[in-house]
């Protein structure tokens, strides 16, 4: 029988039992939590037992989860279908690192680059790097995807720490976004950074032009205050931009885990590069967790195992991240792509169908919000989703702790009614006391059940800090690194995006009426008569 099999007949053998049963055993809290620093990860409240995991350890070991995770941190070409080594890594791996791709060591220039960043930063925070107008008082990072998603939610996320220029994120093509972000912003003292490695990604493009003649209006150099992450020197030189204000990346850097590197520069002038190196602590401090620690007492490991059962073993095919933490608003929308993206395959590494489902849907708002919108289905709704809470111990807000404190309630209420739920018994007798009876008692109580034993995990932290942050991130990357070992897949390509601008880029010409719209499918040709007018 394989290890998934076994799996399999155990969770035949013990799905419904209450999860609450499960605390009669000693410790559990204890023996179903992991730490790393001062965070810890409960996943006492699933059905997951000694002996679960056990076979899901197990599971990881014959996988090659070790080996694997050994091949990656040593820079060997793990993202197999493009040649390429996997190394995310390396942009934090401190002062003392050597990493080596194909012979020669990478952590030389990534440090240099680093040390660029930051005096560009610096300069520009101090007011030595100035618009046309004066000092620089607004950043715009236009980027789309990896390139967006992390630095946006890092910012949001460490809101307390900025002491820098006010920093905007813009993304989508759809001009509304980047002339919201424009509007009573002052070109002459905004810096604009384009984000994209090969600059040519359209929609980041599209709105950099579109920028570029905003500022054009009223300064006389335009390329003087654009800044680019970019490895395509010809093209920023051709938008006008000092190579001293270009920052590159190498092709071991996928742009869903760059944050690290230059893709976090409008970050760092946030923050300012202290608490940015702080931040790349904190997720250096996750990296030496996951290479050291048993896979038992392994959060990444333990976290991306919790997500295994779930989904391929209970088939729990979505998966919900609550982030009781308003700065953290941006978190689900980032792990969404980090999960999807990285594990939303159906080939395995040889070529072949994968044997099992993938990667979950991942979605998520922040309490209490949620509270007030999905949460009905996730406590009486017919399918179970697997939640992921997320709380601090403290809040940057001391004079509001009352506020941290209900947040907290909440939080933690919101797992125990998930596990506990309500029988039909509880319920006619909390409806009796308000005096129905008979049919309409039952009625009414039935509206009144919840089922329970809906699994969660919490991932607990002191407070949100730039080093927290860092490990949360990296927690996250190295989860999805397990599960995809586990799997079987590439966690690191993503050629399922290709098709669809491969296809829009044949569309645009056929919208301007520059080309017919006769091969295309009947439902295409109606939608574009319509766009059309």
């Amino acid at each position: 029988m394989s290890k998934w099999q076994s799996l399999q007949a155990y969770h035949a053998s013990v799905a419904t039992r209450p999860l609450i049963s499960l605390f009669d055993e000693t410790d559990r809290a204890a023996d179903f939590s992991v730490s790393a620093d001062q965070m810890m990860l409960d996943y006492s409240k699933t059905n997951i037992d000694s002996k679960t995991k056990d076979l899901l350890i197990e599971l990881a070991k014959v996988s090659g989860v070790a080996e694997k995770r050994a091949a990656m941190f040593s820079g060997e070409k793990i993202n197999d279908t493009e040649g390429r080594a996997v190394l995310h890594t390396a942009l934090r791996a401190g002062p003392e690192a050597v990493i080596a791709v194909d012979g020669a060591d990478v952590m030389r220039e990534v440090r240099e680059t680093l040390a660029r960043m930051a005096d560009f930063a610096r300069d520009l925070r101090a007011g030595r790097i100035t618009g046309q107008g004066g000092a620089i008082t607004d950043v715009i990072n236009i980027g789309i995807g990896g390139s967006d998603l992390g630095p946006v939610m890092a910012t949001l996320a460490l809101a307390p720490y900025h002491d820098g220029p006010r920093v905007h994120y813009v993304s989508n093509v759809d001009g509304a976004h980047v002339a919201d972000v424009l509007k009573g912003l002052n070109p002459e003292t905004t810096l604009v950074i384009v984000a994209s490695k090969t600059f040519t990604t359209i929609e980041t493009m599209t709105n950099a032009e579109t920028a570029r003649r905003w500022m054009a209006g009223k300064v006389r150099n335009t390329g003087a205050q654009f800044a680019a992450v970019s490895t395509a020197a010809e093209k920023t030189a051709a938008m006008g931009i000092d190579p001293s204000r270009v920052f590159g990346f190498e092709d071991w850097v996928g742009g869903r885990y760059s944050i690290w590197g230059p893709i976090g520069l409008a970050l760092m002038i946030a923050i300012g590069p202290e608490r940015f190196e702080e931040f790349l602590a904190g997720g250096r401090a996750m990296d030496q967790h996951f290479l050291t620690a048993e896979f038992a007492q392994n959060m990444p490991v333990m976290l991306a195992l919790v997500g295994i059962w779930h989904n391929q073993i209970c088939d729990y095919s979505t998966r919900a991240v609550l982030p009781y933490d308003q700065r953290l608003s941006r978190l689900p929308a980032y792990l969404q792509q980090l999960e999807m993206e990285s594990n939303g395959k159906s080939v395995a590494m040889d070529g072949s169908a994968l044997a099992t489902q993938a990667g979950p849907v991942v979605w998520g708002e922040p309490g209490t919000n949620g509270q007030h919108a999905f949460y009905q289905l996730i406590h009486q709704g017919t399918r179970v989703v697997p939640c992921e809470f997320m709380i601090a111990r403290s809040g940057h807000e001391a004079d509001l702790a009352h506020q941290h404190l209900l947040l907290a309630s909440n939080c933690l209420a919101q797992s125990e009614a998930l596990m506990r739920g309500r029988s039909l018994a509880e319920a006619t007798a909390i409806m009796a006391k308000k005096g129905l009876t008979g049919a309409e008692l039952d009625r009414q109580a039935r509206h009144r059940v919840f089922a329970g034993n809906r699994p969660s995990t919490t991932l607990v932290y002191p407070l949100l800090t730039p080093f927290v942050l860092g490990q949360i991130i990296a927690l996250y990357e190295h989860r999805v690194f397990v599960e995809g070992v586990i799997l079987g897949l590439n966690s690191y390509d993503q050629w399922g995006v290709e098709l669809g601008k491969e296809l829009a880029l044949a569309l645009q010409p056929i919208l301007e009426g520059k080309e017919s719209a006769a091969g295309k499918d009947g439902s295409t040709q109606a939608l574009v008569a319509y766009l059309r007018g």
